[in-house]
């Protein structure tokens, strides 16, 4: 497998943003996903739940509620302002203040025509949805209070608003109230009780949840209540129904998870009411976002987790399917190494950090820890000016260059190290269409790849008068959907850009133009590398699947083909969290490195690859082996689960590695205090 010195880093507090709301698309299965810092990310739910698009938060920029109308995507937040995304460019495309102070509550009718938000002055203010802008178009029936939750009628004629201490119906036609259902407090009357939640079904019933910790079911028809259900000693905080509407799950303040089911209480007979059938457990903190999907409940909140709890009894066969999935960290690498100056640079959503790694004393045997000679030592602290939330961010392997990226804006700056005294010069003139969604560095660091709009990449040359625009490198697909993955081959003559699309172009950077394209396939890339003696490409996809791709002959290599034939072990392609990061060890051409947030991968491409009945964690039984049957036993794959949660694994130019851990524990002291809940014999 090989021996490494490594600098296990754990001076990145990286802090995920907790979860707000959640939207899901269902004809594209695509999962929407807001958080508190007002970022949205989008997963791909039928590729294993792969971030395939990360739109940066602004500050002060808060959202409330999220909602698809068609495969239009649109937020509302206490600013009061409602915010229409571009997906394919991943940005804001337009902000439209609704005159209604902070909003509440945002929902989308079925037929795509309208939009409807809830205010705090008591309005709930419909929008027409126009191919290119949506317009106001009227008011409903103004109420006393805030409007704090919304759902239309399947049929787009009515609308529920939660309110406090009561639930509205409006008919959208005429815009007047016509039925007002008033909500008990419970024990605690001075208590108001505020309708967190309400969802409207096609047979006209209304579920809500409540303050009190109240599931209720309301007939529209009558105003009247049909039923009731505790659930929770705390708020009920979100609601979602399935897509034929017999199933709805509840997100409450105590972490917790409860689904209701239409069902028959006795065999054979019609009679169907609610029941409630499962808890599901799986959150240390209040549950804001809940979205019954086909086969599974997603779940957010607080803890910042977004957790996919399956449903078993939709899913016919036993695999990775049926296990229970927590997404951590974002499928995007948020640190970058200077490889030859031993730097590295942290991204956090306001500000750069750039940190020199320390030195150890003597050596030692494997496993063990060695004395530290210097002390990791941070060298800057950048902050970005404006609003936006930085979307990218590079460092030079030589270390002299800093790049980042925000939706409006490119900065570059030119690092000067003299004796332990740092200090940076800002490079001024840049050109304007250098907004970047993906940065790169040349291996040389004579050059800057800035990934653009409509899957283009801008090619910058550097020196020490600044910056100079050389060429834009264009795909022939037209694909207009932004890149999210850039690789500079060694020698200085490739660069790879991987897009939303699935699509991977190639460029000849000497003749300035595509060179070749990897055949498409339908899971999503998500980390890539270039060899430096062979010039293959290295493709790692959200479905743990790899491929090897030979630049030169335009064609997979013969180990990529024999990988192909004889599969990839069961256990490999069961992990839940993608790889984000392929390397190779020049001391070892055959030698692939890669790693995901739980494990740190070598793949020995000279070896066999492991069949179903191979033992695929087979080190510790290795070990145990002589040393002349080692080989007969030994597989291509090299698993190693000694670290913590991984953020970013790098191998340095003088072959060791940097592991950047931030353990779950230290991310969990971070977050406010849950509900204290009595728990038995306290």
């Amino acid at each position: 497998m090989g021996e490494f010195k490594v600098h296990r880093v754990r001076f990145f507090d990286y802090m995920p943003s907790a979860i707000r709301a959640l939207a899901f698309n269902q004809p594209n299965e695509t999962m929407a996903v807001a958080r508190m810092d007002g970022a949205v990310e989008i997963f791909l739910v039928s590729d294993k739940f792969f971030q395939g698009k990360i739109i940066p938060g602004r500050d002060q920029c808060g959202i409330e509620g999220l909602t698809w109308v068609g495969e239009r995507l649109f937020s509302a937040g206490l600013n009061g302002q409602i915010t229409e995304y571009d997906l394919k460019n991943q940005r804001v495309k337009y902000t439209i203040d609704a005159y209604g102070g902070p909003i509440w509550a945002i929902t989308g009718n079925q037929q795509g025509t309208h939009l409807a938000v809830g205010c705090e002055d008591g309005t709930v203010k419909l929008f027409a949805v126009n191919e290119d802008k949506i317009q106001f178009e009227r008011n409903l029936d103004r109420q006393k209070g805030r409007i704090v939750s919304l759902s239309w009628h399947p049929s787009g004629s009515k609308i529920a608003a939660g309110m406090i201490d009561m639930i509205q119906i409006f008919n959208v036609e005429t815009g007047q109230s016509i039925h007002r259902m008033l909500t008990d407090r419970g024990t605690s009357r001075s208590k108001e009780c505020m309708v967190w939640c309400v969802v409207y079904l096609s047979d006209g019933t209304i579920i809500s949840g409540d303050s009190g910790g109240m599931v209720k079911m309301w007939n529209d028809h009558t105003g009247t209540l049909i039923k009731s259900h505790n659930v929770s000693t705390c708020d009920v905080l979100a609601l979602s129904v399935s897509r034929n509407e017999d199933s709805i799950v509840a997100g409450t303040s105590e972490g917790f998870v409860v689904q209701f089911q239409f069902i028959s209480l006795v065999l054979e007979k019609n009679d169907k009411e609610w029941v409630r059938t499962r808890t599901f457990r799986n959150h240390t903190h209040d549950v804001r976002a809940v979205a019954e999907i086909t086969t599974a409940v997603v779940s957010g909140g607080m803890d910042t987790q977004l957790v996919v709890r399956p449903l078993l009894d939709k899913i016919e066969v036993n695999s990775s399917a049926s296990a229970l999935q927590k997404i951590i960290f974002p499928h995007r690498s948020l640190v970058s190494c200077a490889r030859k100056a031993g730097l590295m640079l942290f991204q956090y959503p306001g500000h750069l950090e750039l940190w020199r790694l320390g030195e150890s004393e003597g050596q030692g045997i494997p496993g063990s820890s060695l004395l530290v000679k210097t002390n990791p030592e941070k060298l800057l602290h950048l902050k970005v000016k404006g609003e936006d939330h930085i979307r990218c961010s590079a460092v030079s392997p030589c270390g002299e260059w800093i790049a980042y990226s925000t939706a409006s804006s490119l900065g570059l700056y030119r690092l000067h190290c003299d004796n332990n005294n740092i200090s940076i010069t800002k490079i001024s003139k840049i050109p304007k269409v250098l907004s970047s969604a993906k940065l790169c560095f040349s291996s040389d660091s004579s050059h800057l790849f800035s990934a653009s709009t409509q899957s283009s990449v801008h090619v910058v040359s550097l020196s020490q008068s600044g910056c100079k625009l050389v060429g834009t490198l264009k795909p022939k697909s037209g694909s207009h959907q932004a890149i999210h993955l850039l690789a500079a081959s060694e020698d200085g003559k490739w660069l790879a850009s991987a897009n939303s699309d699935h699509e991977v172009h190639v460029y000849n950077l000497q003749k300035k133009e595509l060179h070749c394209t990897v055949p498409i396939y339908s899971s999503a890339v998500s980390a890539m590398a270039i060899h430096p003696e062979t010039n293959c490409l290295f493709m790692m996809h959200a479905d743990q699947r790899m491929f090897e791709f030979s630049i030169e002959q335009k064609q997979y290599s013969d180990w990529s083909r024999s990988v192909q034939r004889n599969g990839l072990h069961y256990i490999w392609l069961e992990r839940d969290t993608p790889c984000l990061n392929v390397m190779f060890n020049p001391q070892n051409p055959s030698h692939v490195i890669l790693h995901d947030t739980y494990m740190f991968c070598i793949i020995d491409k000279s070896l066999p690859l492991p069949d179903v009945k191979t033992q695929f964690l087979n080190q510790l039984t290795l070990k145990s082996l002589p040393k002349e049957k080692r080989k007969s036993e030994s597989h291509a794959f090299k698993v190693c689960k000694t670290f913590r949660e991984m953020l970013h694994v790098e191998l340095m130019s003088d072959q060791s590695l940097v592991v950047v851990e931030r353990p779950l524990v230290d991310i969990s002291t971070q977050l406010p205090a849950p509900i204290k809940q009595k728990k038995f014999a306290t």
